[in-house]
Protein backbone atom coordinates (compact mmCIF):
# COMPACT_ATOMS: atom_id res chain seq x y z
CA UNK A 1 0.00 0.00 0.00
CA UNK A 2 1.20 3.52 -0.73
CA UNK A 3 0.81 6.39 1.72
CA UNK A 4 -1.82 7.97 -0.55
CA UNK A 5 -3.83 4.72 -0.53
CA UNK A 6 -3.30 4.41 3.22
CA UNK A 7 -4.64 7.91 3.93
CA UNK A 8 -7.79 7.14 1.94
CA UNK A 9 -8.18 3.78 3.70
CA UNK A 10 -7.76 5.45 7.14
CA UNK A 11 -10.76 7.69 6.54
CA UNK A 12 -13.10 4.74 7.15
CA UNK A 13 -10.92 2.29 9.09
CA UNK A 14 -11.65 2.03 12.82
CA UNK A 15 -8.77 2.62 15.25
CA UNK A 16 -5.37 4.21 14.70
CA UNK A 17 -2.76 2.90 12.30
CA UNK A 18 0.64 3.60 10.79
CA UNK A 19 2.08 2.45 7.49
CA UNK A 20 5.50 0.78 7.60
CA UNK A 21 7.10 -0.17 4.29
CA UNK A 22 3.68 -0.64 2.71
CA UNK A 23 2.18 -2.67 5.57
CA UNK A 24 -0.58 -1.36 7.83
CA UNK A 25 0.30 -1.59 11.53
CA UNK A 26 -2.44 -1.14 14.15
CA UNK A 27 -1.58 1.07 17.10
CA UNK A 28 -2.28 -0.39 20.53
CA UNK A 29 -4.59 1.31 23.02
CA UNK A 30 -2.83 3.82 25.29
CA UNK A 31 -2.24 3.54 29.01
CA UNK A 32 -3.29 6.48 31.21
CA UNK A 33 0.39 7.28 31.96
CA UNK A 34 1.06 7.58 28.22
CA UNK A 35 -1.97 9.80 27.59
CA UNK A 36 -1.13 12.13 30.48
CA UNK A 37 2.48 12.52 29.41
CA UNK A 38 1.50 13.05 25.80
CA UNK A 39 -0.91 15.80 26.85
CA UNK A 40 1.75 17.41 29.06
CA UNK A 41 4.28 17.63 26.23
CA UNK A 42 1.64 18.86 23.77
CA UNK A 43 0.62 21.57 26.24
CA UNK A 44 4.25 22.56 26.94
CA UNK A 45 5.00 22.87 23.22
CA UNK A 46 1.82 24.83 22.50
CA UNK A 47 2.45 27.19 25.43
CA UNK A 48 6.05 27.84 24.43
CA UNK A 49 5.06 28.49 20.83
CA UNK A 50 2.31 30.84 21.98
CA UNK A 51 4.79 32.87 24.02
CA UNK A 52 7.38 32.91 21.23
CA UNK A 53 5.27 34.51 18.53
CA UNK A 54 6.91 32.22 15.98
CA UNK A 55 4.97 31.24 12.83
CA UNK A 56 4.76 27.65 14.08
CA UNK A 57 2.09 25.39 15.50
CA UNK A 58 1.95 22.26 17.61
CA UNK A 59 -0.28 19.50 16.34
CA UNK A 60 -1.32 16.60 18.58
CA UNK A 61 -1.50 12.93 17.63
CA UNK A 62 -3.82 12.14 14.75
CA UNK A 63 -1.74 13.89 12.10
CA UNK A 64 0.32 11.78 9.70
CA UNK A 65 3.99 12.35 8.86
CA UNK A 66 4.95 10.90 5.47
CA UNK A 67 8.46 9.48 5.39
CA UNK A 68 8.39 8.15 1.84
CA UNK A 69 5.87 6.63 -0.59
CA UNK A 70 5.32 3.56 1.63
CA UNK A 71 5.93 4.72 5.22
CA UNK A 72 3.89 7.13 7.34
CA UNK A 73 3.82 7.58 11.08
CA UNK A 74 1.47 9.27 13.55
CA UNK A 75 3.63 10.86 16.27
CA UNK A 76 2.31 11.86 19.69
CA UNK A 77 3.00 15.54 18.90
CA UNK A 78 4.75 17.58 16.26
CA UNK A 79 5.67 21.15 15.47
CA UNK A 80 5.63 22.62 12.00
CA UNK A 81 6.56 26.15 10.97
CA UNK A 82 5.91 28.40 8.02
CA UNK A 83 2.74 28.92 6.04
CA UNK A 84 -0.55 28.04 7.69
CA UNK A 85 -1.68 24.48 7.03
CA UNK A 86 -4.84 23.65 5.13
CA UNK A 87 -7.41 22.94 7.88
CA UNK A 88 -8.53 19.82 5.98
CA UNK A 89 -5.01 18.37 5.70
CA UNK A 90 -4.37 14.99 7.35
CA UNK A 91 -0.60 15.07 7.04
CA UNK A 92 2.36 17.34 7.70
CA UNK A 93 5.22 16.98 5.27
CA UNK A 94 7.85 19.18 6.93
CA UNK A 95 7.82 18.83 10.72
CA UNK A 96 10.57 20.59 12.67
CA UNK A 97 9.96 18.72 15.94
CA UNK A 98 8.51 15.22 16.36
CA UNK A 99 7.65 13.70 19.74
CA UNK A 100 7.01 10.07 20.67
CA UNK A 101 6.09 8.95 24.18
CA UNK A 102 7.69 5.56 24.73
CA UNK A 103 5.49 2.60 25.58
CA UNK A 104 6.39 -1.06 26.15
CA UNK A 105 5.04 -2.19 22.79
CA UNK A 106 6.66 0.50 20.63
CA UNK A 107 9.83 1.47 22.46
CA UNK A 108 12.18 -0.51 20.21
CA UNK A 109 10.59 0.89 17.05
CA UNK A 110 10.57 4.48 18.34
CA UNK A 111 14.25 4.26 19.35
CA UNK A 112 15.33 2.51 16.14
CA UNK A 113 13.41 2.56 12.86
CA UNK A 114 11.46 5.76 13.60
CA UNK A 115 14.60 7.58 14.73
CA UNK A 116 16.30 6.78 11.43
CA UNK A 117 13.15 7.41 9.37
CA UNK A 118 12.19 10.76 10.89
CA UNK A 119 15.70 12.11 10.30
CA UNK A 120 15.34 11.23 6.61
CA UNK A 121 13.12 14.33 6.51
CA UNK A 122 15.29 17.37 5.73
CA UNK A 123 13.00 19.63 7.78
CA UNK A 124 13.35 17.67 11.04
CA UNK A 125 15.61 19.26 13.66
CA UNK A 126 14.48 17.56 16.89
CA UNK A 127 13.14 14.11 17.75
CA UNK A 128 12.06 13.81 21.37
CA UNK A 129 11.53 10.45 23.03
CA UNK A 130 9.65 10.87 26.30
CA UNK A 131 10.43 7.99 28.67
CA UNK A 132 7.70 7.71 31.34
CA UNK A 133 9.44 4.91 33.27
CA UNK A 134 12.74 6.77 33.72
CA UNK A 135 11.19 10.29 33.73
CA UNK A 136 13.65 11.56 31.11
CA UNK A 137 13.54 13.08 27.65
CA UNK A 138 15.94 11.65 25.08
CA UNK A 139 16.61 14.58 22.76
CA UNK A 140 17.97 13.76 19.31
CA UNK A 141 19.02 16.92 17.46
CA UNK A 142 20.25 17.37 13.91
CA UNK A 143 23.75 18.83 14.21
CA UNK A 144 25.03 19.41 10.68
CA UNK A 145 25.46 15.97 9.12
CA UNK A 146 25.24 14.17 12.48
CA UNK A 147 22.58 13.49 15.09
CA UNK A 148 23.53 14.63 18.60
CA UNK A 149 21.77 12.94 21.52
CA UNK A 150 21.37 13.99 25.13
CA UNK A 151 19.27 12.69 27.99
CA UNK A 152 17.51 15.32 30.09
CA UNK A 153 15.73 14.76 33.41
CA UNK A 154 15.60 18.37 34.70
CA UNK A 155 16.06 21.88 33.43
CA UNK A 156 14.87 23.28 30.14
CA UNK A 157 15.04 21.82 26.64
CA UNK A 158 16.11 24.48 24.13
CA UNK A 159 14.75 23.51 20.73
CA UNK A 160 16.37 25.81 18.20
CA UNK A 161 15.27 26.03 15.52
CA UNK A 162 12.50 27.00 15.84
CA UNK A 163 13.35 28.68 19.16
CA UNK A 164 11.12 27.16 21.82
CA UNK A 165 11.88 26.06 25.36
CA UNK A 166 10.23 23.27 27.35
CA UNK A 167 10.71 22.75 31.10
CA UNK A 168 11.37 19.01 31.53
CA UNK A 169 10.58 18.34 35.19
CA UNK A 170 6.93 19.45 35.03
CA UNK A 171 6.25 16.97 32.22
CA UNK A 172 6.60 14.14 34.73
CA UNK A 173 5.00 15.68 37.82
CA UNK A 174 1.35 15.69 36.70
CA UNK A 175 -1.43 13.73 38.40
Amino acid sequence: MTVDEFLVWCETAPGRHELVRGEVVAMAPERVRHARLKFAVQTALASSLGRSGLPCEMLPDGITVRIDDHTAYEPDALVCCGAALDPDAVEVREPVIVVEVLSPGTRRIDEGAKLADYFRLASLRHYLLIDPKRAVVVHHRRDGDAIATRIVAQGVLHLDPPGVEIPVGPLFTGP
